[in-house]
C-alpha cells in the first residue's frame, strides 16, 4: 500500500512517502501501528492524524482498509 506523509507526520517518518507491505484484511488503525513500529519518531503524531482512504476520508479507523493508498493528515491550522 502507497503512504503518503503531510506535514508533521512528514517530518517525524523522515520521508514524503514510500510502500509497505499490509496484511490482508488490515484496518486502517492496524496500519498506523505498523507505521509507527517503522517511524518510532511517528508514534505520537499518529495518535493526532486522520486519514483518507484511496482520497476519502476514514470514519472508522477499525474498519477493514481495502484500498491501495492511504494519506496521513496530522491536525494543521491555516486559512
Amino acid at each position: 500500500m502507497r503512504i503518503r506523509y503531510f506535514a508533521a507526520a512528514r517530518a517525524a517518518a523522515g520521508v514524503d512517502e514510500e510502500v509497505v507491505d499490509v496484511p490482508a484484511g488490515a484496518s486502517v488503525s492496524d496500519i498506523a501501528r505498523l507505521l509507527g513500529e517503522r517511524h518510532p519518531d511517528l508514534v505520537t503524531v499518529l495518535r493526532r492524524c486522520s486519514y483518507l482512504l484511496d482520497e476519502v476520508a476514514v470514519r472508522d479507523v477499525n474498519a477493514q482498509a481495502n484500498g491501495v493508498m492511504i494519506d496521513v493528515l496530522p491536525p494543521f491550522a491555516g486559512g
